[in-house]
């Protein structure tokens, strides 16, 4: 037996987790090394042992939990965050494939159809035009919120 595979076994023999047995007490018995680390090893354990156990500041448990809580929610978020973003793939993915269905289906049924779609989107589009403004910053609106929350948020958890 080489030092090394007994001085692996060392910390288990000197907490008193194993004892020593076959070989590996015929090297401890023969190596004056190997002996000695373990003498120093149970010495170790000894002080370790007559040392007392500190105890653990003033809302250790509190503050540990919530730690806890604040990950588990960050890790909430992100799934969270994917899951709303497959859904909006899904819903584009099925407007598309209606759009496309139509768009197919209209072409092979006849042309002046086609032309008639065509033409409800121009005018749909021309009498949503003049309320895209409007749209588009209480669209901003409501991001610039989100993002404020956000940011408040995020600076109260740390």
């Amino acid at each position: 037996m080489f030092c090394d595979e007994a001085l692996d076994a060392i910390e288990a023999i000197a907490a008193g987790e194993l004892a020593p047995q076959g070989r590996v007490a015929q090297h401890l018995d023969s190596c004056k090394n190997c002996a000695a680390a373990l003498d120093s090893a149970r010495r170790l354990d000894k002080m370790l042992h007559a040392r007392p156990i500190p105890k653990p500041p003033q809302q250790f448990t509190s503050r540990t939990m919530a730690r806890v809580r604040r990950a588990r929610w960050r890790r909430e978020q992100f799934v969270d965050a994917g899951f709303n973003l497959a859904l909006g793939l899904i819903a584009v993915g099925v407007v598309g494939s209606v759009l496309l269905l139509m768009y197919r289906g209209l072409t092979t049924i006849s042309p002046d159809a086609m032309a008639l779609v065509h033409s409800g989107v121009v005018s749909l589009a021309r009498q949503a035009a003049p309320s895209l403004p409007v749209y588009g910053a209480a669209i901003a609106l409501v991001l610039s919120a989100l993002a404020i929350w956000w940011w408040a948020e995020r600076d109260a958890t740390l």
